[in-house]
């Protein structure tokens, strides 16, 4: 899953950013709110995560402008404590959900992730899919009594296929939702995955459209 954070304070940003990517997110981060903008328009994001208090734009001004756009990106705002005004006026713009500064990381990333699943029709509080249930806290995969340990990007490209079951997925479109946009992975990286999940979850989960892409379902 691919995060916009869009944060001013430079310390704030990298903590949130290794937070984040430490739990299989991938994260681009803009400054101000003509770039925050600019790429929750132009890149296919999961969900953004945008400080209202943004300079040159504000936030409030640039999740306007989304909804005007019929931009439905999910988006949790962060707001000052006090500032009950900027959480009204935030939801009144289109905000899911948000988070008043000072925050935990942890009460963050599970707003997040509880965004995420409610955008995917997966209000449950975890993510499952065809049998299968994510336990994202240590990364694994579980069927039935079996556990799947994971690697990151594993972990990662699972989430994406299991909050995507039954849909087509070209490779160039994991990519995009898998790598942050300044990455530069190997043209042959997805499919290298791929056949790696494949060999862990067993036969059948993932089958191969060609001239198209994968497609998550259980085996017949």
């Amino acid at each position: 899953m691919k995060i916009l954070l869009a944060e001013d304070d430079k310390r704030l940003s990298a903590r949130l950013k290794d937070d984040l990517k430490r739990r299989g997110y991938a994260v681009d981060v803009a400054d101000n709110g003509i770039d925050a903008e600019h790429l929750g328009t132009e890149w296919p994001y999961d969900a953004a995560i945008l400080d209202l208090g943004l300079p040159r734009r504000s936030g409030l001004e640039v999740l306007r402008n989304w909804r005007r756009q019929g931009n439905a990106l999910p988006v949790l705002i962060l707001t000052a404590r006090d500032a009950w005004h900027e959480k009204v006026d935030g939801f009144s713009a289109g905000a899911d959900d948000y988070v008043a500064k000072p925050f935990h990381v942890e009460e963050l990333v599970a707003r997040l992730g509880a965004l995420i699943r409610r955008a995917h029709a997966q209000p449950a509080g975890v993510v499952s899919a065809e049998g299968l249930t994510l336990d994202e806290t240590r990364q694994v995969a579980l069927c039935g009594e079996r556990e799947i340990a994971l690697s990151g990007i594993e972990f990662r490209l699972l989430r994406y296929f299991m909050l995507h079951a039954g849909q087509v997925l070209s490779k160039s479109h994991l990519a995009e939702h898998l790598y942050a946009s300044d990455a530069d992975p190997e043209s042959n990286v997805i499919e290298v995955h791929v056949n790696r999940l494949r060999g862990k979850l067993g036969a059948g989960y993932i089958t191969t459209r060609r001239g198209q892409g994968y497609v998550f379902g259980a085996p017949a």
